[in-house]
């Protein structure tokens, strides 16, 4: 019978690049810049790679289809490379393949990679697959804040909340996304706002405005796994490792029956409980130090601390608005910037997220440190709240938890 993942597979290296609109730079100029940090973190020469999964999601800015645009441009010793794609989640499932390869045996060291140009796209926001003349009924056409908005609605409607509490609390967990993101020096946005700047912002889709919408953005991210002996015999100490990785994929449910009320994620509920388990953690409340999770709006930030379980249904606003995942709050939640400031390169935002969570776990965050942390989680959103991938991985140092 499976046992999972635990402990079976160690961080080696990460590297991250800078995020933000980066006209100076072509993919494979981003590709090159996180994959040199991730190789010089882990020490190791580019023949010691067993194999590779390449994430992007769109296919007209430079990537090109298939696994070859990572190979040639980092000149790879003609290793297998796959090019994997799962809306906003490519890359946590380029960290699941790469984690699975080396957790089965197959591969001694294998790399994962993504990356994204969005802003070559001449998108203001994140890009819209056509799917030509013939548009299926359950299609989602509105467009990403539109489908988001309508999450806190029904948020707000079923736990009877106050509209203005609720802006409140959504401006606040802007507010502190950006105060985190100005200590970060590769984040996109790095100034900080006031809550009555984010009130008063212009209204994109009520009740988002402006500075509760994440950046788009161009990026790369790379993370080198191996098992954790071998970790070890390469020299490394304070070794991190996963502790559990869930993908769930929603088969419809949601938009073909009348159980659900649109007010939560079901994927993220699953995929939560589904780690939690792996990992073996009774008590994520006490068990999780910190988190990453997506905030592609302020309002998936609130609704998802009560889908991973770090608050009581209906009860994240008053957490939130208490400054439990603040900076310095119970369970910090996107120390780096995350997505609202970091950045959203699609195919990169799953590797980016588990890049901090490793550097906070190692203790190499800088200004944005936090003090002891044990247990990292993080949680990936693709798609819309009502069809979509969503996948929680959960990493610590080896032997806690």
């Amino acid at each position: 019978m499976a046992k999972g993942i635990k402990d079976k597979v160690a961080i080696l290296g990460m590297g991250c690049s800078k995020f933000g609109e980066r006209w100076d730079a072509s993919p494979e100029d981003l590709m090159v810049e996180a994959y040199n940090e991730a190789m010089a973190d882990a020490g190791i020469a580019p023949e010691q790679l067993d194999a590779a999964w390449f994430s992007t999601h769109m296919d007209d800015v430079g990537t090109g289809r298939g696994g070859t645009p990572m190979a040639i441009a980092l000149r790879l010793p003609n290793i297998g490379v796959t090019r994997v794609e799962n809306f906003c989640a490519g890359g946590s499932e380029a960290i699941r393949a790469a984690v699975y390869a080396v957790a089965s045996g197959a591969c001694d060291i294998a790399l994962a990679l993504g990356v994204e140009k969005l802003k070559d796209t001449g998108y203001g926001g994140l890009p819209v697959s056509a799917v030509g003349t013939y548009i299926p009924q359950w299609y989602p056409n509105a467009v990403a804040p539109a489908n988001f908005a309508q999450l806190a609605s029904a948020y707000q409607r079923k736990h009877h909340i106050d509209p203005a509490l609720l802006k409140r609390a959504i401006a606040h967990v802007s507010v502190k996304s950006h105060a985190n993101g100005a200590k970060n020096p590769k984040a996109h946005f790095r100034s900080a706002v006031t809550e009555e700047t984010v009130i008063n912002a212009p209204i994109i889709a009520e009740p988002l405005g402006l500075y509760d919408c994440a950046g788009v953005s161009d990026g790369a991210a790379a993370v080198i796994v191996t098992t954790p002996e071998m970790a070890r015999a390469l020299g490394k100490r304070d070794i991190v490792t996963f502790k559990a990785l869930q993908v769930v994929v929603s088969n419809g449910w949601e938009m073909q029956a009348n159980a659900w009320d649109g007010s939560y994620v079901h994927t993220a509920r699953i995929a939560a409980r589904r780690a939690y388990e792996e990992a073996g953690i009774r008590d994520p409340r006490r068990d999780i130090s910190m988190t990453e999770v997506h905030d592609c709006f302020s309002i998936t930030e609130l609704v998802t601390m009560e889908d991973l379980g770090l608050s009581d249904d209906g009860g994240a606003v008053r957490d939130v608005l208490d400054g439990k995942f603040d900076a310095e709050g119970a369970i910090p939640c996107q120390i780096d910037g995350g997505l609202k400031c970091f950045g959203h390169p699609i195919g990169a935002s799953g590797i980016r997220m588990l890049y901090e969570m490793y550097l906070q776990l190692q203790g190499r965050a800088d200004a944005r440190q936090l003090k002891d942390p044990t247990i990292g989680l993080t949680h990936n959103l693709g798609g819309q709240p009502s069809q979509n991938v969503c996948s929680v991985s959960i990493i610590g140092l080896e032997g806690r938890a």
